[in-house]
């Protein structure tokens, strides 16, 4: 029988021997991932019996959506907080600073000019604009969880990321648009 040295009942951060840490070494997340994945994976299950094939799928499963998770900045903040006991409220709280939600139209409209005329140079300087806020959050997001432990405040960028990521896939749709 096919056993494991791993628990699957651990969180994300200690599946991989990571701490709990908004701002996480990916270099290190991608090691522990591949030397998991190297253990667990099904290929390497393959002539084993059907419970322990089943056994190394289930946990192949739980390893890919634990990497995914930590390694985009926006799902660890996510994921982080809620095993803090802070619940981000991502449904149920929709209130936005009226700047940054005025700032939000601003930039979907110059994304839709610039689709309608075809302008991939507005796009791209958008989209470049755009990236620079977003990394500039994701630094201010490890401040405020790891550092000054200001969940409430973490919680409402989160939110506000999440609007973001949002309209940053909208402009690579656009771009793709524009250049198929």
């Amino acid at each position: 029988m096919t056993t494991f040295d791993l628990d699957f009942a651990a969180d994300h951060f200690t599946l991989f021997g990571l701490p709990r840490a908004q701002a996480l070494d990916l270099g290190n997340l991608e090691k522990s991932f591949r030397a998991i994945q190297a253990q667990v994976h099904p290929d390497k299950h393959a002539h084993a019996a059907d419970s322990d094939r089943r056994l190394a799928m289930q946990w192949a499963t739980r390893v890919n959506e634990a990497f995914q998770t930590l390694k985009s900045p926006g799902k660890r903040a996510r994921y982080l907080l809620h095993l803090l006991g802070h619940d981000p409220q991502i449904e149920s709280n929709t209130a936005m600073p009226a700047e940054f939600l005025m700032k939000q139209m601003e930039l979907r409209e110059a994304v839709m000019d610039a689709r309608a005329a075809a302008d991939e140079t507005a796009l791209d300087d958008v989209r470049s604009g755009l990236l620079n806020e977003i990394r500039a959050d994701y630094a201010r997001l490890a401040e405020l969880i790891d550092v000054a432990r200001d969940y409430a405040a973490a919680a409402d960028l989160v939110r506000q990321l999440m609007f973001q990521e949002k309209l940053l896939n909208e402009i690579d749709d656009a771009l793709e648009a524009v250049t198929a």
